[in-house]
Formats: C-alpha cells, structure tokens, sequence
C-alpha cells in the first residue's frame, strides 16, 4: 500500500531502493496514409528503462533495477536488459495507424489518435520467470501492453516488491480475434480487481479512466490519471491532485505513458512525494511524444535534471525516502516545476518531417 507521512510503515532511503520491471519488448510499426512511416522498438520496458536507467542515483545499487521481459527469437533490436526468448513464439508486434486528421467522435478502435492492432503476441510472463525468493524489490512496476501479466504474476510481483506500480492498459486491454483491434473491458471484468487492496499505484490514460472505477480503486490505492496536454491527476482516498503539464510538439504519442512512468518510478527511487515525482514523469512524458520510438535524450538535460533531483534530495535534511507520500503541493513543487521547464530548454522537438506539421526545429 502506499504511506501517508503520519503514519508509520517506511521504506528505505534513497541509495538503497531497486526496482523490478515486467513487460514484454515489442515490435512496433506506424503506419500513416496507408504507408509505413517508422518501424522502432516498443513495449513499456523499453521506453520505462529509457528513463529509469539514466535517472538512477549514482550509487552501487543503481545498477541492481531487474526487468524481465520476453521476446521470439525474431527479436530485431539489442537492448540494455536481455529479455528471456521464447523459443517457439514470436515478438509482440503491434501497428499504430494515424489518421491524416483528428479522429471523428467516437470511432472505434482509437486510442488516442491512433488505430492500434496486436498482430502478433509473445507468450505471457508467468510467476516462474519472476526471481526467486530471495530477492526483493522497493518498487515493482507491471508495464505490460498486450496482456502478458496474468493476474497470478502480479500477485507473484506483490510478493516480492514492497510497493507495485500497475499500469491498468496491459489489463484491460481486449483485442478482436479477426485483426487484433485493441479494446478496453472494465477493471472489474479483470483478475486485477481482487489485487488492489495491495497495489500501491494504479495508472491509467484518460481514455482507459473510464474503464476504471476511479471512485471504488481510490479507497484502495493511490490512482493517477494521466490527461496528455493537460497533465495529470492523482487520486487518493479523499484527495485529488493536479500535476501540471510541459509544453509539447506531438509527433507520435507511443509510449508517452511508459516513459511517465520510468520518470515516476525514478521520482520515488530519489525519494521525491507522489506529486513532485508526477511531475517528473509528465516531463517524460512530454519529450517522448516528440519523437517516434523511444527517444533520444539530450544529456546535458539529464544532467541538469539529476543535479535538481540531487538538490531537492539536500533540501530534505536526510527526510527523503522515508515514505512514499501522497501529499499537497508545497512552494517547492512549483519551484520544481520551473526547474524542469529550464531543463526542457535543452532539447530540441522536432526530429520527423513525415510526422508532424510543425518542422521549424522549435525547441520546447
């Protein structure tokens, strides 16, 4: 579960966290006006340790986060965390169709501003291919994207993680059997519903929010329902948060979410309150969606931004990572806030003619 700073269950401090990662790697194809326009690795472990990795305090533990993530021996890209290869399945692979124009109201089968199928799916990531018992982890996070966590590998993650972070798309997700158009099915229809009472974090898109019974989740685990250009919301028991967007040219919005959450979790791993480490995983957010696949971070940003993690951490007089605290905003969230808006001044948006319409080379 999550902690409030009254009360008085702890996790350790900044330094000593890790964290587990479960997703599958995928293929992912974008088509635009009929024709491929971009061919990228996908799946939420790529773009989340994209984020994670390069954020990591500089300690010998940095480098102890695990992801477990399977492929087909058909996998097309090298990677930083080798996933396990199914031998007799292929590679996930999904394709993203973009309209020329907004979508109509209501047409089914978007996300977003995209038509998404899965053509071809891994098999799923069981208990087994979790690590043993004598591993534990601060935070887990379960990033699948097309139904490759069955419930009694969460419940297996929740063993093992002191706080689990759920990404509710790999979920609810349904995908048609005739050309694998993905859908949405209620949270209750799922196995996650009997999980959440030890689920410290639920996310959810403003499109899956729907599908989740924030009201009912919300007694149980902290919820945050992320809006695109508009932010993010946190929902807990009683309270209800605004996190503040990043400016953003969109040029392809796979896997904004993903890398929300890499920044999230990194946010908790430096010991920051839920709604400073929202913040950061917005910012995430808003670079990824400027670029097609996972994307290429300026590092003088990243360096600019861990040396504000590395402050705020200072700023805390040796109280950071006591708790993960779910509480109001402080004059420091805001000072936070601007501080990454400096930081976003290093990167430049525009990197795909073919993908957007704004080809000035605006820098955000």
């Amino acid at each position: 579960m999550v902690h409030c700073e009254e009360e008085d269950g702890q996790v350790p401090g900044r330094g000593t966290r890790a964290a587990l990662v479960v997703g599958n790697y995928c293929h992912d194809v974008l088509f635009r006006d009929g024709r491929v326009v971009g061919e990228t690795l996908g799946g939420a472990a790529s773009f989340v340790s994209n984020v994670l990795d390069v954020l990591s305090p500089s300690s010998p533990n940095s480098s102890s986060h695990r992801y477990v993530a399977k492929v087909g021996p058909d996998f097309a890209y090298a990677v930083a965390h080798p996933p396990l290869v199914a031998p007799s399945s292929p590679t996930t692979l999904f394709h993203a169709y973009f309209p020329s124009q907004s979508r109509p109201h209501g047409q089914s089968g978007y996300h977003g501003d995209r038509v998404l199928r899965r053509v071809r799916a891994c098999d799923p990531i069981l208990p087994a291919d979790l690590l043993g018992d004598a591993d534990r982890f601060d935070f887990g996070l379960a990033a699948g994207v097309a139904g490759e966590i069955p419930p009694e590998t969460l419940a297996r993650m929740l063993d093992l993680c002191q706080v689990v972070l759920v990404d509710v798309q790999g979920l609810i997700r349904s995908f048609d059997p005739a050309d694998g158009t993905v859908r949405l099915v209620p949270l209750r229809d799922t196995g996650l519903a009997r999980l959440l009472s030890r689920i410290g974090f639920l996310k959810a898109s403003a499109e899956e929010a729907p599908f989740v019974d924030i009201e009912e989740a919300r007694k149980w685990c902290c919820v945050i329902v992320t809006e695109g250009k508009d932010g993010c919301r946190v929902f807990w028991k009683e309270r209800e948060l605004h996190v503040p967007p990043f400016p953003a040219v969109q040029i392809d919005p796979t896997g904004a979410g993903d890398s929300f959450l890499g920044g999230f979790v990194a946010g908790l791993v430096w010991g920051l309150s839920v709604p400073d480490a929202a913040l950061l995983g917005n910012f995430f957010g808003s670079l990824t969606v400027g670029q097609i696949g996972v994307p290429q971070f300026d590092q003088r940003m990243l360096q600019y931004v861990k040396q504000e993690l590395e402050r705020k951490t200072m700023q805390c007089d040796g109280l950071c990572g006591r708790h993960v605290t779910v509480d109001q905003k402080s004059g420091m969230h805001e000072k936070f806030h601007a501080s990454l808006v400096e930081a976003a001044k290093f990167t430049c948006t525009a990197s795909s003619a073919e993908f957007s319409d704004d080809q000035d080379g605006n820098c955000q």
